[in-house]
């Protein structure tokens, strides 16, 4: 059971955002179905082996990257895409 706030928010236990696989900073799908229902899910990525191919273009500036830098890119870029 969940409480509505007076700014109509809610708060979900952890261990309902663990059993659904929601991570902090994560988003959270809700689709609402027939009868006043809701499903909620985690969002899933979107994207191509297209998309991720040139996402760091621009970025290396033709240097070879280490695993480490390659995972601190991937972690900004990804930052960079949730801002509005």
């Amino acid at each position: 059971t969940l409480t509505v706030t007076s700014r109509g928010q809610v708060t979900f236990r952890k261990e309902v955002l663990q059993h659904l696989g929601i991570q902090p900073g994560q988003r959270i799908r809700l689709d609402l179905l027939p009868d006043g229902r809701a499903e909620l899910s985690a969002e899933q990525m979107k994207g191509s082996w297209a998309d991720l191919s040139g996402f760091l273009k621009g970025r290396t500036n033709g240097a070879r990257l280490s695993i480490e830098q390659i995972d601190a890119l991937t972690a900004q870029a990804g930052a960079d895409s949730e801002q509005p």
